[in-house]
């Protein structure tokens, strides 16, 4: 029976979900800029309705990115710090994924182009789709303008999800491509989504040390710099 606690705070929202057994609980809140003051009182307010410790855990999964610098640098480091506490695994989780996870159901088969908002009139994507329950990419994740998200030739529909989406009327690439968008910017990359990967990972042994993660930026040179101004 696997107990995981999966955190993200990767965009405006913040959600920490526990996997215990079979049973999942989860709390989700859109309030930007708020994630260091809700985060840890989530995390503690969920174990405690589960009448669980952190040390009763098997493993700590979080959004890692790419996303906001700061969100995804408030994830990485609260794990860590908790990870460390209780010598628990981290299982970093991949946003752009996670958002792929809530939206398979509907995407019905089809690729899932998932997108976030990056600032700077840029976007990060990927192209995403399942093969027995398995995530393949057949875009790796990157950071590029809008203009420049494209589909491979050999898909001619894909769902669109995320707040990258936004920025659909410059995606010009994907005039010849029937897209499929319902409400894409309601779907927000979750801690309970991210369960689902964990799981997966923790039962493979594909865990990492709370000192050996990093956040994903997809755009590191400017990360850093923001993070040496601050």
């Amino acid at each position: 029976m696997s107990r995981i606690l999966a955190l993200d705070t990767s965009t405006d929202a913040c959600s920490v979900a526990l996997l215990n057994g079979d049973e999942l609980t989860q709390e989700f809140r859109i309030e930007p800029r708020r994630h260091t003051h809700l985060l840890l009182p989530m995390v503690q307010s969920i174990l405690a309705s589960s009448s669980l410790r952190l040390e009763d855990l098997d493993a700590i999964a979080f959004g890692r990115g790419p996303g906001s610098f700061a969100g995804i640098r408030i994830a990485t480091g609260v794990a860590q710090g908790l990870g460390l506490a209780a010598d628990l695994p981290l299982i970093p989780v991949s946003t752009l994924a996670a958002m792929a996870i809530t939206a398979q159901s509907a995407a019905q088969g089809l690729p899932i182009l998932t997108a976030l908002d990056a600032r700077m009139d840029e976007v990060y994507w990927a192209l995403i789709r399942f093969d027995e329950g398995k995530i393949v990419y057949e875009v790796e994740e990157r950071v590029s303008a809008p203009s420049d998200v494209y589909v491979p030739d050999s898909f001619s529909q894909v769902m669109g999800v995320g707040s990258g989406w936004a920025y659909a009327q410059a995606m010009e690439s994907l005039s010849e491509v029937n897209l499929l968008l319902d409400q894409p910017e309601s779907i927000y990359p979750t801690a309970a989504a991210m369960l689902t990967l964990a799981k997966e990972s923790l039962a493979r042994g594909q865990v990492s040390l709370a000192d050996e993660v990093r956040p994903v930026y997809l755009r590191d040179d400017v990360a850093w710099k923001k993070k040496d101004q601050q």
